[in-house]
């Protein structure tokens, strides 16, 4: 494998740290994995070893999105990154690799990244430019989108300021110089930015320009990945087909991606056990949770820790949960570890805070788990200072899966039996709860964040403002939000970490949310099937999966 090396920045886990390295060349193979497949196992492009037609058969959850601008929930984005291709992509270590990008040069003071991007196509035919990107990226931050992703582009020069209202887009700093040519100006350095380029996708500027509606159907959606829809059929089946006009393509094994959309985690493995499909469970679906153990001491279960945290939000917003001391004592309540050890069965880590263990700021918690005594003082004290005598209405909102439903039932039985209170359940399907959530309306919601990059600021900067898309707690704090800004600024990595440590200590003592388990995937797969890249960071890839 050819490699050509550059003054370019290789985004290291070990958190904030930088490495200096290079990237892939042009073949598209993930740094350091050799070949994406073992010669003589995949037969010719397109066939298995035994002649038959390389079609890789899954389940997933209906896509709240294909549209990369609005696309925030783990299944729209594992499709997304089928059917669309970043300045990078990240390899199986989840380190990130040249995609649309041949080439990257970073300024001396790390602020100005220049991307020349190699001659690709969409799937229609057009050429991917520069300018397919500076739309895309402001597009997705321009208020009048009203974009809930808008988030992941803050890093860069009056992003956040633009999506606020207060700077105009032509301030962003994020310009094509030409053609080929894409310069990204950020706020501040930030080394995981090569890491964070693999999500932030372009789109065809003059296929959405003249169709807003352009993602919602196979024969408008123009992507530039590996894969390209074929069919849609909404609660029933989704299709991509490998795309020829991808300027890899040679790379990419699999002919068909064949999704069905089944809500019961039962009939899903059942199907897998049968034969008819070719994988179940994580990242994109889930197991039963009552097959989990069995699975494990059968030998078949795979499980990969993830930075993904399991956690639940309080609606600050709505009494009783506009007390601090209400949300910590439902907070206190709940014993994770039980919780842990008898729902999610693969290794899952009761978390005492919001960043996972594998980007924990303090590993052993910032409080301790199951204080029921504590719980019901606190409880007692939050409704006294509320003025109430009784609590009103509470609901839990959460989306369906086997996993969520006995979470939720969990829950609902802790609170009941520590407090007293009685907690209805509400279970929706993934994009109404996404709107619920958004709307506010819950009075406590299940949630889950995956990094983007594996660095705890990514969980923290979710809360420094009240009102936006990232943080539908409704909660907010002064102080809080000026020791994220500071972090950004800060260039000494210990003074960094103890800045966030101070923001986390800061959100778990008003607790506008509190964490479940810090999460692993889990699940099972047809032994044929080979180079599914799921990367520390649980993203699921399938550019280089196939059949043997």
């Amino acid at each position: 494998m050819k490699r050509r090396c550059s003054i370019l920045i290789a985004v290291s886990f070990v958190l904030g740290s930088m490495l200096s390295g290079c990237f892939a060349g042009g073949s598209g193979t993930p740094a350091g994995t050799g070949a994406a497949q073992e010669p003589g196992k995949t037969g010719t492009a397109g066939t298995t070893a035994s002649g038959e037609p390389q079609v890789l058969r899954m389940n997933l959850e209906e896509p709240a999105t294909l549209d990369p601008t609005f696309a925030e929930d783990t299944v729209s984005g594992a499709v997304i990154r089928a059917v669309f291709d970043g300045l990078t992509r990240l390899d199986k270590d989840g380190q990130p690799i040249y995609s649309i990008a041949s080439d990257m040069k970073v300024s001396e003071d790390k602020t100005v990244y220049t991307f020349t991007l190699r001659d690709a196509k969409w799937s229609n035919g057009d050429p991917v430019t520069a300018h397919d990107f500076e739309f895309a990226w402001k597009h997705a931050l321009d208020p009048k989108t009203g974009s809930q992703a808008a988030y992941q582009f803050y890093s860069i020069k009056n992003a956040q300021a633009f999506a606020a209202g207060r700077a105009k887009r032509d301030d962003v700093g994020v310009r094509a110089l030409d053609d080929k040519t894409l310069q990204v100006t950020l706020e501040h350095p930030t080394p995981y930015f090569p890491t964070l380029a693999a999500f932030l996708m372009p789109i065809n500027k003059k296929v959405a320009e003249a169709n807003e509606h352009w993602a919602k159907d196979p024969k408008t959606l123009v992507g530039n990945g590996p894969f390209k829809l074929e069919r849609w059929e909404h609660k029933n089946k989704l299709v991509l087909v490998k795309n020829d006009t991808y300027w890899d393509h040679e790379a990419v094994k699999l002919d068909r991606i064949e999704f069905s959309m089944i809500s019961d985690a039962n009939t899903e493995l059942a199907l897998f056990q049968n034969g008819d499909l070719d994988w179940a469970g994580g990242p994109i679906s889930s197991l039963p949770v009552d097959a989990v153990k069995p699975l494990k001491e059968e030998g078949k279960l795979k499980t990969k820790p993830k930075a993904t945290s399991y956690y639940i939000r309080f609606n600050a917003e709505r009494v009783p949960f506009t007390n601090a001391n209400v949300r910590k004592a439902f907070a206190y309540a709940i014993n994770r570890q039980e919780i842990a050890d008898n729902i999610g069965q693969a290794g899952q880590t009761p978390l005492m805070g919001i960043t996972p263990i594998t980007a924990s700021l303090k590993p052993e918690g910032f409080f301790a788990d199951n204080q029921p005594e504590e719980a019901r003082r606190l409880l007692a004290e939050g409704m006294k200072e509320l003025g109430i005598t009784k609590l009103p209405e509470i609901s839990y909102l959460y989306n369906t899966s086997d996993r969520n439903k006995a979470i939720a039932e969990a829950l609902q039985a802790t609170w009941k039996q520590v407090l007293g209170v009685d907690v209805k359940l509400v279970n929706k399907e993934t994009k109404v709860y996404l709107d619920d959530q958004e709307q506010g309306k819950f009075e406590i919601t299940r949630s889950s964040w995956t990094a983007d990059y594996n660095d705890p600021v990514n969980f923290l900067e979710k809360f420094i403002e009240k009102y936006s898309s990232s943080n539908i707690t409704r909660w907010h704090n002064p102080t809080y939000t000026e020791l994220i800004h500071k972090s950004y600024a800060e260039t000494d990595e210990a003074k960094r970490r103890q800045l966030l440590l101070e923001a986390e200590t800061l959100l778990m003592d008003e607790m506008p949310l509190t964490g479940i388990f810090s999460d692993v995937n889990a699940w099972v797969q047809n032994d044929k099937v080979k180079g599914v890249q799921i990367d520390p960071l649980s993203k699921i890839d399938f550019k280089w999966a196939y059949k043997e």
